[in-house]
């Protein structure tokens, strides 16, 4: 049983119909033709409401037809990586450009219209089909942090849903979003015929998602950031996908390969100058391997910095409470987060040949460095007695925000003792922590990942409803 497909279109035809006329009458509460701009919108209320005359048209799409969106997405991404990655790069000043090109080629591996489904139930009484319906315009918080490759993963799940997205990024990477959301937006308008399936706001602010996390017109709110954008959300009274902050974690036991261990870790932790949420932070070294593990960091591209630089890059990466140098709890600046590690080696007082993508040292397990979830490319590597001590440090410094940890061992029951203990939605063994999101591994890719209300990693499913139609006994035709 199913509602007439064609009384369906008709009344969508109206309520659009009368949308547009309300928003011509009156241009600046709406998007009147004045005002379009390949999605970009003067205010957020203009913004909702295109949002929303579009998503009653995403909603009657064919899977197929969005697929068509989602691949233009995926294929623009792949086609202008090098020009977009640098202007991301230049406009926010953090990070690696070739990681920044690296992380939109990759976004082809954000799952599309292939991850929607539905099921079926049947017994004596009768059927009941299961869908996913789409939850109406849903109102989306970018980090300054990976900016365009978060925009276009979460616009390939919304489409893919028969959702749209209102999209405020964070200052520091608007001009890089909103440049990449008009060129979107002209082309799946052109090649699918739905204007504004994606919008934002042409000078987003702190008070611009204020105002969109609390617009009666957004339906979901998810959030990719820190903790304050997260709290922010929280308050506004609608369901929340929270994307937030980590400080992943890393064991390595006496049963590891040392030498692929520090490679993993070095490829993870460097990756676009250690911005990743899932980036490894800290290392909890077994102290019966501590100085072979040393060395094999240094033979794979790592550098030691001694425990007097190491304090001299906390003075310039921390400002502390307490009275007197390193006392009180530890804050992080801005200043060093996402810099190279050029700029990281000058703060420490030394200097490093070229080629170096990570500095590491020793540190006690309450430094700052681990405590605190630092993104930059230094790692703090920290000896402990065995690999139930590491596990418990472990635990302590991920704050249980349940986001990733990883390990590097051959022992089984450390691994499976560490997944228990740690909960978090991703977790690694033997691996650099960019395996958790489908890098060499059969994982998938999302730049939003909701570990503080356990959506996990997410995909189109996550922004739908779930809808049952029941067809009772006396609806069924038996042939």
């Amino acid at each position: 049983m199913t509602l007439n497909q064609d009384l369906v279109a008709e009344i969508t035809r109206e309520v659009v119909a009368r949308l547009q006329a309300q928003l011509q009458a009156n241009p600046a509460n709406g998007s009147g033709s004045s005002q379009i701009r390949d999605g970009v919108f003067p205010t957020v209320d203009e913004a909702v409401k295109a949002a929303a005359i579009a998503q009653l048209k995403v909603g009657q799409l064919s899977l197929a037809d969005r697929g068509k969106a989602v691949a233009i997405i995926k294929r623009m991404c792949e086609e202008n990586a090098s020009d977009w990655g640098r202007q991301e790069y230049e406009e926010t000043k953090i990070g690696r450009v070739d990681h920044k090109v690296e992380k939109l080629k990759i976004v082809k591996q954000v799952l599309g219209v292939e991850a929607m489904g539905s099921s079926v139930r049947a017994d004596t009484t009768g059927v009941c089909l299961i869908e996913r319906a789409p939850w109406g315009v849903i109102g989306m918080a970018l980090p300054a942090t990976h900016s365009v490759p978060t925009m276009a993963s979460n616009a390939i799940n919304v489409i893919a849903s028969g959702n749209t997205a209102v999209f405020c990024p964070h200052p520091a990477g608007a001009k890089c979003a909103a440049m990449a959301l008009r060129a979107f937006n002209r082309e799946i308008e052109r090649e699918v015929g739905v204007a504004n399936m994606i919008v934002t706001m042409a000078d987003p602010t702190i008070k611009s998602a204020e105002e969109m996390f609390h617009h009666p017109g957004i339906a979901l709110l998810c959030v990719t950031g820190g903790p304050f954008v997260v709290k922010a959300a929280l308050k506004s009274g609608k369901r929340v996908i929270a994307a937030g902050p980590g400080n992943p974690p890393v064991v390595v036991d006496e049963t590891a390969d040392l030498n692929h261990a520090a490679k993993s870790i070095i490829e993870g932790a460097s990756f676009d100058n250690n911005l990743l949420c899932i980036g490894e932070k800290e290392v909890f070294v077994v102290s019966s391997v501590f100085d072979a593990f040393r060395a094999a960091m240094k033979k794979n591209g790592g550098f030691e910095l001694d425990a007097a630089a190491v304090e001299r890059l906390s003075e310039a990466a921390f400002k502390f409470d307490g009275p007197g140098k390193g006392c009180g709890r530890a804050h992080l600046k801005r200043d060093l987060v996402g810099r190279d590690v050029s700029e990281l080696a000058a703060a420490a007082g030394v200097q490093v040949p070229a080629g170096i993508d990570l500095l590491f040292g020793e540190t006690k397990a309450d430094h700052a460095f681990v405590v605190e979830e630092q993104m930059m490319p230094f790692i703090p590597i920290v000896r402990v007695p065995n690999a139930d001590a590491g596990i418990a440090a472990s635990v302590e410094a991920e704050h249980g925000y349940r986001h990733t940890a990883i390990i590097h061992s051959n022992n089984m029951d450390n691994v499976t003792k560490m997944a228990r203990a740690m909960n978090t939605t991703l977790f690694v063994q033997n691996g650099p922590c960019t395996a958790a999101l489908g890098s060499d591994s059969p994982g998938y890719l999302s730049f939003s990942i909701a570990t503080p209300t356990g959506e996990g990693i997410t995909t189109p499913m996550t922004f739908t409803r779930e809808r049952q139609i029941v067809l009772g006994r006396g609806a069924l035709r038996i042939v």
